[in-house]
């Protein structure tokens, strides 16, 4: 084997031990979802290393390290989906202040099943501007999939002050715009709405501690991060995900 060969065989092989160790933690502090995660990566780093390796004993021992976390994912794995069967599935989300990279397609994705048709948005604040470009992209997002969402239903807050009827124009516009793609927006309004959550159809419940809008301005219109909300820097808020077998209606 060649040195710079021996080189990326090592890397490989200190890469996948901090990933596995960093999975043990995870999985010491029940933290089993993003425990798996780190099982998974590690798992496939190591097995390039056993491919890699011309080192039998390497080789050996490796495999039946690998066994054993194969067989640890699969023990979570069932353990996270009979949670998620129980109702008692839970996952927290941390995003610091400046973060980038949580884009709504982040952090919903995941839960949008090719079996979600109704989603349901609670969420006081619908009212300024940017706020209702926020609706509206989380919207797009539905659009494009692959769910086949038919229904959603916001619950929201009257804007307070002069705002008002640019907030029911916004919303009639987002409503039809819908209606094009054959998806009809309910929308209702409550005076004592605080709870910021999303519920889709299939069991999953999203709360947001800032709701949907939980980005910064942008610097300016012409600045990067204005389009494209992956790029755009947050407000540190908490994120906390569960399933439920039926999710309730308003």
């Amino acid at each position: 084997m060649s040195r710079s060969g021996g080189d990326g065989t090592a890397a490989l092989e200190r890469a996948g031990a901090e990933t596995v160790k960093r999975a043990v933690e995870l999985d010491v502090a029940s933290r089993f979802q993003e425990s798996l995660v780190c099982y998974q990566e590690g798992i496939d780093l190591l097995l390039q290393v056993v491919k890699a390796t011309k080192d039998e004993a390497k080789k050996h021992r490796y495999r039946q390290k690998i066994s054993e976390y194969m067989t640890r994912a699969e023990d979570i794995k069932k353990h996270i989906e009979k949670e998620k069967q129980d109702g008692k599935y839970h996952k927290q989300i941390r995003i610091e202040e400046n973060a980038t990279g949580f884009g709504y397609e982040k952090l919903f994705h995941e839960y949008l099943t090719e079996v979600v048709s109704e989603v349901w948005v609670e969420d006081p604040y619908i009212r300024h501007v940017h706020q209702l470009y926020n609706f509206l992209r989380f919207c797009e997002m539905l659009i494009k999939g692959p769910c086949k969402v038919k229904t959603i239903h916001l619950l929201t807050s009257y804007d307070e002050g002069s705002g008002r009827s640019q907030q029911m124009s916004g919303l009639e516009e987002i409503q039809q715009s819908l209606r094009n793609y054959g998806v009809t927006l309910n929308i209702e309004f409550s005076s004592s709405i605080h709870d910021r959550e999303i519920r889709f159809n299939n069991g999953w419940m999203i709360k947001i501690g800032r709701g949907l809008d939980y980005f910064k301005k942008p610097q300016g219109r012409f600045s990067i991060g204005y389009c494209d909300f992956d790029l755009r820097p947050c407000h540190e808020t908490t994120v906390d995900v569960f399933h439920t077998k039926h999710t309730k209606k308003m």
